[in-house]
């Protein structure tokens, strides 16, 4: 442990609810002991082992979260040579440019390489346009870690920044990371691995909700930062950077998993390293937009931590301390997860099935004792996460990837096992159909013994508090896999191939049908293929129009060519109008979509713009908040907007700036609006709005609300007060 990393702990009301459930939990399991059923002792073994191991997994996440790293970058010295390596096999070459666009667009001195498995020429030439080193290899021998290593041979750097095909860093991704080998004895700064592609399977966002969690944000948000305090903190593949000598002192990036990251971990670990977590977001990927791409991963996980507790050993080693020991086994032994859910889903099938149930009895002392415990084990699972726990929503994931989680740890009986690439793209797959069926038998198996349980109670083969506590059982069963399904069912009927991201932001665009006519407006729904615009359209718009314009960014503006591809219509009570066009890119300057791609890539702009919070409030931050509004952290107005052009002290006819207004306030409410340069405040602002429907002019003053951070330049959201408004 390293005793100067600071640290946030838990609160003295959650440490006092942890240890009132350890008292309870000791309570009902020594109660259990003699609960078992004498004439189905292996079913009520089995499940009290299921219970125990759900009690040891939750004490080992208490222990690896107790203590949370705190972590300031230190500053940067000058001087420090870096090598940045991408690596690729089968993604496709639009995703692989915008890594690369963004990893060589970062501040501080660098060589980025191209570390191409798949041999294409294709992707030969994009580093050669991009200007970014080139290397290939004969083989895939030793898969990513093969690529890495071979890397290794041929460059010089001192540090090694590694990203994924698909991770786009953010600019500053070196800044804020290289200031921690100031300290000679870290090995590894890993950074979150973040996502754009909210709409993902493992995203799980409710209408109307300003949520962006996901399945992995408990491990990136909480446990991470839990393992950092213990030196414990693992690299994660991508969105890190290594010490070359320290890897030299190992012999490269372990070879011999399908996990190279966790392994090159523990051999690290074990020669005395220390490993950093910089919890800030720095680089944002691709998730799994289905549930194959979403289970090919973790099956490929927990294959790799079998391998590597089945080589290194883990627990009963030499080199770690004994957190560490703790920590990576909480890691690996977290796929056994997978057979103790199945049990569960099990359990109350067989009971009600065949009469038989695990306990001798169930009456009102088994609900004394069961309930507390069970309400407690949710309650610290939500407190000790800081509100990323998400009991119910992760209990749906659960029930997606136990059968996956199950069979991944049969590696651990298997010496060699072919590395699997996640599939990259927002494509779905028709795979789910297949992995998705065990998810269907839960549900047909629970349906069906609710049934025959109460033929069984009828002939009274089973007592009615039996029967009652197995169908709520079954019920929840039912209804997680139900839910997962349909989960399932809507993620895949996603047909776009890119994600379009819903980010406002002002445009210009001149339509050509005869006579030229410009106008202004907004985009949003956007990617480098293709974007949505809203504004006051002329009659005479139509399918297939060629158009050109700008969209204005903070760097500056970005020309675009495209085609109408959509009329998006609206309706009044005067009949209907179109209120936007969908349209696609026609780039003839890649330099231009570069631009836009660097803005897009990299950076969190649009959950800064939508409010978007990871976090929910927990038991506890309820009973803190109740009777007030707390205190949240302010952000952009989740309206819709309007394009405007702005001026103050001067008339917006003199070289007017560009910006966004919301205007779902009405317009003599306050509103909000972004900007890309700053204003003088307490200052009137002139503005004149393109509307959907109209331009009118607006005078207001403006207060600055927050400032909103991209991959370059910051754009500034204030709230404006109006004082007058006119249509025109």
């Amino acid at each position: 442990m390293s005793q100067t990393t600071p640290y946030q702990s838990l609160e003295l009301r959650r440490v006092v609810l942890v240890f009132i459930y350890l008292t309870i939990a000791v309570w009902y399991f020594s109660w259990r002991l003699g609960t078992f059923n004498p004439d189905a002792l292996t079913f009520s073994i089995s499940l009290y082992s299921a219970e125990v191991y759900g009690f040891f997994v939750t004490l080992m996440h208490i222990f690896m979260t107790w203590r949370l790293s705190i972590r300031r970058p230190p500053p940067v010295p000058e001087g420090q040579s870096v090598d940045v390596f991408v690596t690729t096999i089968n993604e496709p070459v639009t995703i692989l440019r915008r890594t690369l666009v963004n990893a060589i667009g970062m501040h501080y001195p660098h060589r980025t390489w191209l570390l191409d498995d798949s041999r294409r020429p294709e992707v030969e030439a994009l580093a050669r346009d991009l200007g970014c080193n080139y290397l290939a290899r004969a083989d895939n021998k030793n898969a990513k870690a093969g690529n890495l290593n071979h890397a290794l041979e041929h460059s010089t750097g001192d540090f090694i920044a590694v990203f994924d095909a698909d991770h786009a860093p953010n600019r500053n991704f070196l800044l804020r990371t290289l200031g921690y080998f100031q300290d000679d004895t870290v090995a590894i700064v890993q950074t979150p691995q973040d996502f754009y592609n909210l709409d993902s399977f493992q995203h799980h966002k409710k209408k109307n909700k300003a949520l962006a969690w996901h399945e992995q944000s408990v491990f990136f948000r909480v446990i991470q930062r839990g393992k950092d305090y213990w030196n414990a903190a693992f690299f994660c593949g991508s969105c890190a950077v290594i010490r070359r000598s320290a890897l030299q002192t190992i012999g490269g990036f372990a070879i011999g998993t399908v996990t190279e990251d966790l392994h090159t971990s523990i051999k690290l670990h074990k020669q005395g390293f220390q490993s950093v977590y910089h919890a800030e977001s720095l680089a944002f990927g691709l998730a799994p937009a289905s549930v194959v791409s979403f289970l090919k991963q973790r099956i490929r996980w927990g294959q790799g931590a079998m391998q590597i507790w089945r080589k290194e050993g883990i627990f009963f080693c030499r080199g770690l301390t004994m957190a560490q020991r703790f920590n990576y086994l909480a890691s690996s032994i977290t796929y056994f997860d997978g057979w103790q859910k199945g049990l569960f889903y099990m359990t109350p099938v067989i009971a009600l099935t065949t009469g038989i149930m695990p306990l001798n009895t169930i009456g009102s002392e088994f609900f004394l004792h069961f309930i507390p415990y069970f309400l407690l084990t949710f309650w610290v699972f939500e407190e000790v996460n800081r509100g990323y726990g998400r009991s119910i929503v992760i209990e749906q994931y659960n029930m997606v990837r136990f059968a996956a989680m199950a069979w991944s740890t049969l590696a651990f009986f298997r010496k060699a096992l072919p590395f699997s690439v996640t599939p990259k793209g927002t494509a779905p797959s028709p795979q789910s159909l297949l992995y998705m069926a065990p998810q269907r038998i839960i549900l047909v198996l629970n349906f069906v013994a609710i049934f025959v349980g109460a033929v069984l109670y009828h002939y009274e083969i089973m007592p009615l508090t039996s029967l009652l506590a197995c169908t709520v059982w079954a019920t929840v069963n039912f209804l997680l896999a139900a839910s997962m399904l349909i989960f399932s069912k809507v993620k895949s009927s996603f047909k776009r191939e890119e994600y379009r991201f819903p980010i406002p932001l002002p445009a210009k665009l001149l339509l050509n049908n005869g006579t030229p006519t410009e106008v202004y407006g907004i985009v949003d729904d956007i990617s480098a293929t293709g974007f949505r615009f809203y504004a006051s359209f002329p009659e005479t718009v139509q399918l297939g129009q060629t158009i050109k314009g700008q969209i204005f960014l903070p760097e500056g503006p970005v020309d675009l060519h495209g085609e109408i591809k959509a009329l998006i219509p609206g309706t009044t009570e005067n009949g209907s109008y179109v209120k936007a066009i969908g349209c696609s890119f026609k780039w003839d300057n890649r330099q231009e979509e570069e631009k836009l791609d660097l803005f897009l890539y990299g950076t969190d702009v649009e959950r800064q713009i939508h409010g978007l919070q990871e976090t929910i409030l927990t038991p506890f931050d309820h009973i803190a908040t109740a009777g007030s509004n707390g205190n949240p952290e302010p952000h952009v107005d989740k309206s819709h907007w309007a394009a405007m052009l702005y001026s103050q002290n001067g008339n917006t006819k003199n070289k007017p700036g560009v910006g966004l207004i919301s205007i779902s306030n009405g317009s003599d409410g306050p509103r909000q609006m972004l900007v890309f340069t700053p204003l003088e405040e307490n200052t009137p602002v002139k503005l004149d709005i393109h509307s959907r429907s109209d331009v009118s002019e607006l005078t207001g003053t403006i207060h600055m609300n927050k400032k909103l951070n991209t991959s370059a330049l910051s754009i500034f959201c204030y709230d404006l007060t109006p004082e007058r408004e006119s249509s025109s």
